[in-house]
């Protein structure tokens, strides 16, 4: 009977456990999307992140088409490819730089770096409150000069040369309000997503072995460069050289006649 229950409770903790793990990796998966950072209530923050990830050469290029691909695609919310830049050679890098929902920057950050070394990482917000208030101040000052002049050109009593004024003012003012209003969807948008850019590049191992390879790469062309130098040298001197011995000759003559 002893055997009989510890058998039936050992069955009944291996069915548990595998619930167990998946509601703890459900619950840290939440975790980490609330601990997402987000502009706070009343603030206009533009978050900035840059992430340095340590991995070997051969997986750089991989590595970075699968980050471009999940911007690309959506896999982590609303993303834009900003730039992509990649080096090749004995100092192999690359870096991916996307603006991205909040939610899907930490899930991006852990893609790129599976099972490589974060070297290092920085945060960084822009305080855009003063911005936005200037803007939002701009559009209105412009949006009631432009209900006022269309009021105008309701009048009946105005001259031809008055409503030719009046006609380039208020296209004006509605270039300066379209100028305004972009302005405001790009602080929006600065608000609403981050920029996040990922830099790969190799250990610093690897990058020394490079260096080394490439050092015993450039060893003739350095003798030769050298050797070419010192030939030029020489040549340059030679003339030098002639010109002190025949002084040095003319001066001693001259001493042996006054003796």
């Amino acid at each position: 009977m002893r055997a009989i229950t510890k058998g039936a409770l050992a069955l009944v903790l291996g069915c548990l456990l595998p619930a167990c793990a998946k509601h703890e990796s459900g619950y840290a998966g939440a975790v980490a999307a609330d601990a997402a950072l987000r502009s706070p209530e009343g603030a206009y923050l533009a978050y900035e992140h840059d992430v340095s990830i340590a991995l070997a050469a051969a997986q750089i290029p991989p590595r970075l088409r699968a980050a471009q691909s999940a911007c690309s695609s959506g896999k982590f919310g609303d993303c834009s490819v900003l730039n992509v830049s990649q080096q090749g050679g004995d100092h192999p890098s690359a870096s991916l730089t996307v603006r991205i929902a909040p939610d899907g920057v930490e899930p991006l950050i852990a893609q790129a770096s599976a099972g490589a070394e974060i070297g290092s990482r920085s945060t960084h917000a822009e305080d855009l409150a003063q911005a936005v208030r200037d803007n939002t101040l701009l559009r209105t000052r412009l949006e009631k000069e432009q209900v006022r002049l269309a009021e105008f050109q309701q009048r009946r009593d105005l001259s031809v040369a008055d409503m030719i004024a009046l006609s380039q003012q208020l296209s004006q003012v509605e270039a300066q309000l379209q100028v305004a209003q972009q302005e405001a969807a790009q602080h929006l948008r600065r608000i609403d997503t981050q920029r996040l850019t990922l830099r790969f590049h190799p250990p610093g191992g690897q990058s020394g072995r490079g260096e080394i390879r490439q050092a015993v790469r450039d060893f003739f062309a350095t003798l030769a460069t050298g050797t070419a130098w010192t030939i030029r040298t020489v040549a340059f001197l030679i003339p030098a050289v002639i010109g002190l011995t025949i002084l040095l000759a003319l001066w001693r003559r001259l001493r042996r006649k006054k003796t």
